[in-house]
């Protein structure tokens, strides 16, 4: 049966690559991108594929998060899949004009809030699949809570993905009875511009990522996964950064995330 399936992140890399596999396979796609010229090059080659529908936000704006939700939840009523895979390493301007890590708003913040405002839409056997990463670290909370910290660019990724983390083992258990809320390690070093950019490298086949994200969404392996952090390094469920299986620093975090979303939550 067809689901309807959200994909921030989807006019390159992993996203992409994910969407055209879930387009091939009979699924309605919603694209989520923050480039209009990009989104409409994307929309006109995978028309063809199948059915898809596109939005366009800049999710380093939490005003914009909160927009597109707002968009989505009037176009959709049911939304089967969510894949928070939208991501960014480096930036030019790593502090916005809030005090915020661009890397803590787009890679924790957005995601979070895109989810909660999205809530209504989902039902108890939907997914939200969270693009986490081997790279995790200790978090820095007053770079999270956007007191002017300026991190370097893979400690502030390490710790939004250890957040990201952090906020999908929480919302399981806070939703104990669905949806379901699972964090991914797509791989590691796969040829996303991301990396491209950072290391010089060409990477590793995307398709690897693409592939266990798809299975993520709709395979019968991750329906009873939630709370769960599958690494595909190893090619199994694993064991994440202990600090998110610490209850003091998990609220610890959640308390910052809650605080940082506060003014979009009405």
């Amino acid at each position: 049966m067809s689901k309807t399936i959200l994909i921030t992140g989807a006019t390159d890399g992993i996203g992409l690559e994910t969407a055209k596999i879930l387009l091939d396979k009979g699924h309605h796609v919603i694209l989520s991108g923050r480039n209009e010229k990009k989104m409409a090059a994307v929309v006109d080659e995978l028309s063809a594929k199948g059915s898809l529908d596109s939005v366009i936000a800049d999710l380093s704006s939490l005003q914009a998060v909160n927009q597109l939700a707002v968009n989505v939840a009037k176009r959709y009523s049911k939304i089967d899949v969510l894949i928070n895979n939208a991501g960014i390493l480096e930036s030019k301007t790593p502090l916005n004009e809030h005090g915020h890590d661009v890397r803590f708003v787009v890679n924790t913040l957005a995601p979070y809030l895109l989810t909660k405002k999205l809530m209504p839409n989902f039902e108890s056997d939907s997914r939200i699949i969270n693009l986490s990463s081997a790279a995790q670290a200790s978090i820095n909370l007053s770079a999270l809570a956007g007191n002017n910290v300026v991190l370097e660019s893979m400690d502030a990724y390490a710790q939004s993905k250890l957040a990201i983390t952090m906020w999908t083992i929480f919302l399981a258990e806070k939703y104990a009875n669905g949806p379901e809320f699972i964090a991914v390690n797509p791989g590691s070093l796969l040829g996303s511009k991301m990396v491209k950019e950072k290391f010089g490298i060409s990477g590793n086949d995307i398709l690897v990522g693409a592939n266990i994200l798809v299975e993520a969404a709709l395979s019968e392996k991750f329906a009873h996964a939630s709370g769960k952090y599958f690494d595909n390094d190893l090619g199994d469920f694993g064991n994440p950064h202990a600090d998110a299986n610490n209850p003091k620093k998990v609220s610890d975090v959640m308390a910052i995330i809650e605080d940082c979303i506060r003014d979009y939550e009405a």
